[in-house]
């Protein structure tokens, strides 16, 4: 019987790092587990139009770090700061409402994702972004598609969306693929994303899967 796993969970210690990076001692998980989880929806809905790449938190002694990777980091800060004096703001609130124990000392950090072409959480969103603006599902899947594969740090691409397509009476799944997407190989530098577009007929999920080649290639030419 076959297992499926998250192909980013998958590479952690491998490949992918973890997006929350702390330490903590007893009670003290639960609060920070819980403040990760509500900063991280608050940033999503606030940002949800914004490419947000991912959402990462570094904590240190009186010091909670806020790192947002997008590739409309201009749109995150705003003019003068004003947008992520916001989010600051809106992030102590977050934390004043639901009494956890954070430093006062937050600090939002926004860094550019140069490369939104391979990026599978910015695809997604411009997949979820086709569809909320009622564009044909399928010339959005091929648009999205043409995009990624002309990016030359790509070497597959797998896009898949479920639901209502096209406000059909019965739900089904169409899917878009160009290239391998090697799941189980470790060294394999797969990405991957999950967006929801919220229709009037319902709800439609979005799957990326974008492959970026292997990590150790160059390493294994050299010793062969």
């Amino acid at each position: 019987m076959t297992h499926t796993v998250h192909p980013y969970a998958h590479r952690i210690g491998t490949l992918r790092g973890w997006k929350s990076r702390w330490f903590a001692e007893g009670d003290q998980y639960q609060e920070y587990f819980k403040a990760d989880t509500l900063i991280r929806q608050y940033v999503n809905d606030k940002t949800r139009t914004h490419h947000v790449s991912s959402i990462e938190m570094e904590r240190s002694e009186g010091q909670l770090q806020v790192i947002i990777k997008t590739s409309r980091p201009g749109l995150v800060i705003g003019r003068d700061g004003q947008h992520a004096q916001k989010l600051r703001d809106g992030i102590a609130e977050l934390i004043d409402d639901n009494d956890l124990d954070e430093p006062d000392n937050i600090a939002i950090d926004v860094r550019e994702v140069r490369s939104p072409e391979s990026d599978a959480s910015i695809l997604a969103q411009m997949v979820r972004s086709g569809l909320e603006r009622r564009f044909p599902y399928r010339r959005t899947l091929k648009q999205t598609m043409d995009k990624a594969i002309a990016n030359r740090d790509v070497e597959g691409v797998r896009i898949a969306i479920s639901g209502r397509l096209g406000g059909a009476e019965m739900s089904r799944e169409e899917e878009v693929k160009e290239g391998p997407i090697p799941l189980q190989t470790f060294r394999a530098d797969v990405d991957f994303a999950r967006e929801m577009a919220r229709l009037p007929y319902g709800a439609i999920g979005v799957k990326v899967w974008v492959y970026r080649g292997d990590v150790f290639a160059e390493e294994d030419k050299m010793t062969t």
